[in-house]
Order: C-alpha cells, then structure tokens, then sequence
C-alpha cells in the first residue's frame, strides 16, 4: 500500500517511490552500508567527515547535538515519554516516530508477504528477514548485524569494558540493563523462573538450568513467569 502524498515535480515522485520499493540501490564507499534514495546516502556521508566523535564507540555524528542525543544509548537516559502509552524514548524524533505507531496508519507494505508497518525503517528492517542482509558489521570482530541496535550490544557486551549499570542493593555493576534485572532478583524474593517438573522456583534462570540437570537429567527447558 503506497501513501497519497502529492509532489510537483515527476523527479521529486520517482525519489519519492524510492521509499516504498524496500531495495537499497545505494552504498556508502567508506562503510558500505545501503541507502534507499541517494538523498539519504549524501547525509549519510557528511557523519564520516564529523568532528563529533563519540568516546565509547567511535561513532561520528553531524552535529553536537546529535551527539548528545547519541550518548543516551551508552547512559540509558530517556527524558522523552509518550503521552498514550508512557513508553520512554532517548531523542525527540523518536518519540514522535513512536507516536505514529499509535495512529493506525501502516503505509509501508513488504512486497514479499505482505506485511504492513508505519514505519519505513521497520519495513527495510522487516525485509531483512527475506535478504538475509546483515549490513552492520563489527569492525573489532567478524561479526555482523542486522540491525544497529543489536551491533550497540554486542560492542558494548563483548568488546567494551565499560560497567555503567550499578545495583543499588550491593553496588555490583554490570553491562547491560538486562544483566543488572536479573542480578537484582537475588535482593528481592521474586522467583520467576518455575521447574516444569516440579513445584521449584528460582531467582535466575542459571539456577533453575542447574537445578534441571541435577534433579530431572535436564539442562535445557524452564518456563519463565512474569
């Protein structure tokens, strides 16, 4: 399903369709990664000629205030919240790119299956699914992602020493919010790890594994409960 969006010029609509064929006919020549239309692959290069460099990850961004914006993904600082479902957001632009999530609209259908979203940028991240494309890459290992988010992760939890999530019941610090809401459960009495086999409950999920392998025979299956 294509928008209505209306535009003067026939060069300005065949740009424009550019962003609802899902391919990416366009690569950067210092990272190779893919745009849809060369309008977005010219912003693109002016980050590799950036002066603001982000300390932890390298990452280049057009302007002091992007970078700023940037930094909240290494600080888990999001100032920005959603008035419809409180869902909290790093940077302005994606909390009003969350929003439209909640107008109904889906104008971005894959021409695979079928499937519509109303965002362009969860539709080329959807199309993956298809390519198999993995166009963020590790440039510490050979490792490849398909989305950015996941590439963040995985500098910040294999290559990076950084610990900037502490526990405020032992002062223990860990790498990623995930690790530190696990590790809080030991100060809590929550159990939400349950043994299929049995009426047992654990903590964390390497307690229930080990509790599987020693009373059952089994390592592998457990249920959680919220």
């Amino acid at each position: 399903m294509l928008c209505d969006k209306r535009f003067r010029t026939k060069n300005n609509l065949n740009l424009h369709q550019e962003t609802h064929s899902g391919e990416k006919l366009y690569s950067c020549s210092q990272c190779e990664k893919r745009f849809q239309t060369r309008c977005s692959l010219r912003k693109h290069a002016n980050v590799h000629s950036s002066k603001y460099k982000c300390v932890e990850c390298g990452k280049c961004c057009r302007s002091n205030r992007d970078l700023i914006d940037h930094m909240r993904a290494h600080t888990g600082e999001k100032p920005f919240e959603c008035t419809v479902c409180s869902k909290r957001f790093p940077t302005s632009t994606c909390l009003g790119a969350h929003s439209i999530v909640h107008s109904g609209q889906r104008l971005y259908s894959c021409p695979e299956c079928g499937r519509a979203f109303s965002r362009s940028s969860h539709l080329d991240r959807h199309m993956r699914v298809h390519t198999g494309d993995k166009p963020h890459k590790c440039l510490l290992c050979d490792k490849s992602f398909s989305r950015s988010s996941d590439l963040q992760i995985h500098k910040d939890r294999v290559h990076s020493n950084r610990r900037p999530y502490d526990c405020f019941g032992c002062g223990k610090s860990f790498k990623s919010r995930q690790h530190l809401k696990h590790h809080v459960l030991i100060h809590t009495d929550a159990k939400p790890y349950s043994c299929r086999l049995c009426s047992d409950h654990f903590a964390q999920v390497r307690y229930l594994k080990a509790h599987l392998l020693m009373s059952h025979n089994e390592g592998t299956c457990f249920t959680y409960r919220v």
